[in-house]
């Protein structure tokens, strides 16, 4: 795949996301999917990520993608991200380093602040 089309993968999963699909952002995921959040968890596999996903954004969060650097099989992206659970709002900066397999998120180092 071309770095677009790794590009075009994840703004299409983060839409997903926007609408409140959580497992809309999955289908762009293989089945083995790892997101390591760095100083914390190791999610494995679709099902941990959905139970996470489901229990975090309670509402749709808000990501505005500042920069994407594609190269190889891999996919750095800056941005902000805005959750609520209903009464409390966090605002995050994040720096994600997406590996893609067979056009898919494979695995994320997931870097937020």
């Amino acid at each position: 795949m071309t770095a677009d089309s790794h590009k075009h993968v994840l703004l299409a999963a983060n839409a997903a996301l926007a609408r409140g699909d959580n497992e809309g952002f999955l289908e762009h995921c293989t089945e083995d999917t790892v997101w390591n959040f760095i100083g914390g968890r190791t999610l494995r596999g679709k099902t941990e990520v959905l139970q996470w996903m489901d229990s975090t954004y309670i509402q749709p969060p808000e990501n505005s993608v500042d920069t994407m650097i594609a190269e190889g099989e891999s996919l750095v992206v800056i941005g902000t991200i805005t959750t609520t659970d209903g009464s409390t709002e966090t605002t995050s900066q994040y720096c994600d380093v997406w590996t893609f397999r067979q056009g898919k998120l494979a695995a994320v180092q997931a870097f937020v602040v």
